[in-house]
């Protein structure tokens, strides 16, 4: 394929764009921001229990067994450590909405 060739199936691929998304050259459209989403703050199991008096390690860990707050486990097997959303543990013990 030549330089020209390839230049003329780019212009016939941009006239087909531009149809498809209706460029109107006096009104151009301006791109929407999209709001950026919050980062899911995960903590510990000692940052769970630090964060909530009363809390121990104990219950957080039985609260993961139990899969009744969302987390994670970071690293492989029984080694791998657990990360628990912090969201998730305010919701289920009533403290977040």
């Amino acid at each position: 394929m030549t330089l020209t060739q390839k230049n003329e199936l780019i212009n016939q691929i941009t006239l087909m764009l531009d149809k498809l998304i209706d460029v109107d050259d006096k009104n151009p459209r301006t791109p929407v921001e999209q709001p950026v989403a919050k980062p899911m703050e995960m903590l510990t199991i000692k940052e769970c229990a630090a964060l909530v008096d009363g809390l121990s390690e104990h219950t957080v860990r039985q609260l993961v067994a139990q899969d009744k707050v969302a987390h994670v486990r970071a690293g492989a097997g029984r080694n791998g450590k657990i990360l628990i959303s912090k969201i998730s543990l305010l919701k289920y013990l009533g403290i977040a909405s």
